[in-house]
């Protein structure tokens, strides 16, 4: 086993990743697994809302694995499209060249079932789930394509972060559904618009995850967060982390285009 994840290690060595949502759950898993697999040399951008917590992370990785791994916490919220315009100009020289784009920043707002959806609730999601996906996507993508001198149409990772939701509808999940359905069909679209690279186009799908994310769902109320899991063992962040690093850990002509995850004890979306 050492010498596979030895050779996943090396793939990954002198890689800059980008991972939005970083601060929490399976974002912040995602920069712990990179830096585990490749310790030696690796630049990390963990992004987010909370800088404060970001640097916790920062400072987290760099005890776990000592200086090799580079960390540079950013603040940013992708729901807001001048600051994901801004962000790669204002980033140091030496983390602008990104090889690898970790979209995870995606968030569920409440459990009104139509007609009493919050215009809020959905214009949040919206322009977190997709709009911030998107537009980090295309922020990032003429970076890839101007990798190997043009030639092949460029390099990269894009690695999507989407959900069992965005396969099946659930009562009370239905704008949080459609944003992830919108992330699938998104991601097919862009895998088909970059065949003639060596972009890969990567998504991973978890279930149910026991995250701060259902906390986020009841607007802060821990108690009907908790109600969620109980009598049942939901997948951790890192789980997912897993699979994510994994998949970026492969050789270049093998896409994990596709990969739905979840615990032993769900078939569907059941909330």
């Amino acid at each position: 086993m050492s010498s596979s994840i030895t050779a996943m290690g090396k793939r990954l060595e002198g890689k800059t990743i980008l991972i939005t949502g970083a601060s929490s759950g399976i974002g912040r898993s995602i920069a712990q697994e990179f830096a585990r697999t490749s310790p030696t040399s690796l630049k990390l951008i963990i992004t987010a809302r909370r800088i404060d917590t970001l640097k916790e992370v920062a400072s987290a990785i760099e005890k776990e694995v000592g200086s090799g791994v580079k960390v540079l916490p950013v603040k940013l919220d992708v729901s807001q499209p001048q600051e994901v315009a801004n962000l790669i100009p204002s980033l140091p020289e030496e983390f602008r060249d990104i090889d690898i784009l970790v979209n995870n920043a995606g968030l569920v707002k409440g459990v009104d079932q139509a007609p009493d959806i919050k215009a809020e609730d959905m214009n949040v999601m919206w322009a977190t789930n997709v709009t911030g996906l998107i537009n980090m996507t295309q922020a990032v993508l003429p970076i890839f394509k101007k990798k190997l001198n043009g030639a092949d149409g460029g390099r990269g990772d894009i690695i999507n972060i989407g959900s069992i939701a965005g396969r099946e509808g659930y009562p009370g999940g239905s704008i949080y559904c459609a944003t992830k359905a919108a992330v699938r069909t998104f991601t097919d679209a862009l895998r088909k618009e970059l065949i003639a690279t060596r972009i890969r186009v990567i998504e991973v799908d978890p279930g149910q995850v026991e995250t701060e994310f259902s906390v986020v769902r009841f607007y802060g109320d821990k108690s009907k967060a908790d109600a969620v899991y109980k009598g049942v063992e939901p997948l951790t962040p890192d789980d997912i982390a897993e699979v994510v690093v994994f998949a970026a850990g492969r050789r270049e002509n093998v896409v994990i285009a596709d990969t739905l995850i979840f615990p032993n004890h769900q078939v569907s979306f059941d909330p």
